[in-house]
């Protein structure tokens, strides 16, 4: 059985709002707030794939400390802009 689109929304916005460090808690929490509604079934896999990965590793990719993988790379990018103009 699948998970109906608006159920699976809440846990990506519940697994964007817990995280282990404060930082990404606000960052995955803005891009979830301004962009899971749009993203498409493909793009919400990605995103679930996403939170899976260290909090430090993305902290780091999403400030461009270091780059992040070619599979998550333009998601990075989307979540990075996110971040900024929310500044």
């Amino acid at each position: 059985m699948t998970e109906p689109r608006e159920t699976r929304l809440k846990r990506l916005r519940m697994r964007s709002m817990r995280r282990g460090i404060k930082e990404m808690d606000i960052i995955l929490s803005r891009y979830a707030d301004d962009r899971l509604d749009r993203l498409n079934e493909a793009e919400l896999d990605l995103y679930d794939d996403l939170l899976s990965e260290n909090d430090q590793d993305l902290y780091q990719w999403v400030t461009g400390q270091t780059r992040a993988p070619d599979r998550l790379g333009a998601l990075v990018a989307d979540i990075a802009r996110t971040t900024q103009a929310a500044l």
